[in-house]
């Protein structure tokens, strides 16, 4: 290998094509993706998705999706159906290489036994609490339980025996025999099979022990020919027993690699964290924009490319660093200007009258689409004397350097003409404006060979054309960086950003959205990007803000500093 393709190549691509190179593996890459269906993906398994599907892909080898699904306390089919749909989404194939550590019970119950035989198991009947007891710390050495010597042929009849549901909950595990003064708290005799009396999403109650992921992980890696096993950082400390349980078996080794795993700013991507973000109402569900799911995501319009960019750019690392989510805003910014339409939508509508504009005129102004891709072609939108205009772009005593609409001054409407304000209408009890009059200058319509230039192009729709909407815009959940830093904040949910979310009910959108389609994303001109919510039916259109067209956030944090 060439030292500038190494100086390209990740620490795991460096392992595979040394691997490839020495034949280790027979010339073959066979990756997996093996979440448990114990919750809903988010952005740092899409991290792992792409790194596995993707190595696979390089390579020219296979990559499976598989389930871990040995807890059925915590595992539903509703969890397995979402990863499915997640996986998918971002564009990734295991074609007939879905599979279930439940496929495998049977043989894992068979190794299990092969380890009592060996006398490297033993049925223990420590309670959970005295388990942990006996374990000890990391500066002492655990003691071994007082059943540590049972005879193979009372172990052997015992675990049949914990199989056919003769023992309660808790009376009774089955533990590896390895070494309870180990360094490594892992290798002190680690639970193998517990009673869980609990029906299972695919077994039903055919079961009432179930392997421990330690036990099961490594040996499905196993019967699955698993070329490289790659984890995150914290199943470091695992792999001597990963190691240890192929080893004593004597079955097929797969190499357990471990990358450091995202972690993002303003985000927290504990499974335990986010289950009390929507346990205590923080957030409307698993999908709500605001969560960093990949279902969340989704909803809030990002797309599976800047995802999947997002992933590429940080590249993978071997210790853990925290990436600021800035990157991933920039990456779907990217995407989005490539490919979203341009349209005009006005969030918090003002409405201007045009007194020189013939009553009753309706004329058809050509606009494009997206100036970054020609092919996308042209639409017409609609102009008429009465239309809305942004709230905050008039202001009736304008600061310096404000160049937006103000009395007596001109500006351009996009895609039309300069208006200029004439008059302002308000409500003679509450001071409140209620409308602008404005003239306008014929010769000046946009495409025309005029001169005359303004300081301010606006957006606008049509009054009597534009369609009602509701906005949500979603910002980041949290206020600062690290919410997972306890001086910052004692408990995360002390940061949560109170304005994460508002909900603007009274929009106004250009008629060309009618028939737009849930998951559809546009630009809305000088507002940001936007996409159609699952909310939207029955002509009630939902937009959500799917990202703002600048990092505005630098602001923001400077003013929290301060």
């Amino acid at each position: 290998m060439s030292e500038e393709k190494s100086q390209r190549l990740n620490f795991i691509e460096k392992i595979i094509e040394e691997d490839l190179k020495t034949g280790k593996y027979g010339g073959r890459v066979h990756t997996r993706f093996p979440p448990e269906p114990n919750g809903y993906l988010h952005i740092g398994h899409a991290k792992s998705i792409c790194l596995n599907f993707g190595l696979a892909e390089k390579y020219g080898g296979l990559c499976n999706l598989r389930f871990d699904d040995t807890n059925p306390m915590k595992e539903e089919a509703e969890y397995v159906e979402s990863i499915i749909e997640d996986v998918r989404w971002l564009g990734f194939d295991w074609e007939d290489r879905l599979f279930y550590a439940s496929d495998y019970f049977e043989q894992l119950y068979e190794y299990a036994v092969q380890l009592i035989k060996k006398g490297k198991a033993y049925v223990d009947d420590l309670s959970p609490e005295e388990i942990r007891k006996y374990r000890g710390t990391l500066t002492e050495p655990g003691k071994e339980s007082p059943y540590r010597n049972r005879s193979v042929e009372e172990n052997l009849e015992l675990f049949e025996r914990m199989r056919k549901g003769e023992f309660q909950e808790g009376e009774k595990v089955l533990r590896a025999k390895i070494d309870m003064a180990s360094g490594n708290l892992n290798m002190r005799d680690p639970v193998m099979y517990r009673i869980i009396k609990a029906p299972h999403h695919r077994t039903g109650t055919k079961w009432c022990i179930y392997p421990t992921y330690d036990f099961a992980h490594p040996l499905s890696d196993s019967i699955e020919r698993i070329t490289h096993s790659i984890c995150t950082l914290e199943f470091e400390d695992h792999r001597p027993l990963y190691d240890w349980f192929l080893d004593e078996l004597g079955v097929y080794h797969p190499q357990q690699i471990e990358f450091a795993r995202l972690n993002l700013s303003y985000t927290v991507l504990s499974k335990r964290k986010l289950t009390r973000l929507v346990d205590e109402g923080y957030v409307n569900g698993w999908d709500d924009p605001r969560m960093p799911t990949i279902a969340g995501l989704r909803r809030r319009g990002y797309t599976p490319e800047a995802i999947r960019t997002f992933c590429d750019r940080i590249g993978v690392a071997k210790s853990n660093s925290i990436v600021d989510i800035s990157l991933l805003e920039h990456c779907v910014r990217e995407d989005l200007n490539r490919r979203a339409p341009r349209v005009m939508a006005v969030l918090r509508p003002i409405k201007v009258v045009i007194t020189n504009y013939p009553e009753g005129k309706v004329e058809e102004l050509e606009a494009i689409n997206n100036p970054e891709d020609p092919s996308m072609g042209t639409r017409m939108i609609p102009f008429s004397r009465e239309i809305y205009i942004e709230e905050d772009d008039f202001r009736e005593d304008p600061p310096k350097k404000y160049y937006r609409l103000a009395p007596g001054r001109e500006v351009r409407l996009k895609h039309a003409y300069i208006i200029k304000c004439e008059r302002v209408i308000k409500d003679e009890k509450t001071g409140k404006i209620l409308e602008l009059h404005c003239t306008y200058d014929p010769e000046s319509k946009s495409g025309s060979t005029q001169t005359k230039r303004v300081k301010a192009t606006l957006h606008w729709v049509s009054a009597p054309h534009a369609l009602k909407a509701e906005v949500r815009l979603y910002d980041r959940l949290f206020l600062k960086p690290n919410p997972d830093d306890k001086k910052e904040c004692p408990d995360f949910t002390d940061c949560i950003n109170p304005d994460s979310l508002q909900i603007l009910t009274d929009c106004r959108v250009e008629p060309s959205l009618k028939n737009a389609s849930v998951g559809d994303r546009y630009q809305f001109l000088r507002l940001g990007y936007f996409c159609v919510d699952p909310d939207t039916k029955d002509g009630h259109l939902v937009f959500n803000r799917t990202v703002s067209l600048k990092d505005t956030w630098a602001k923001i944090e400077k003013k929290l500093q301060k």
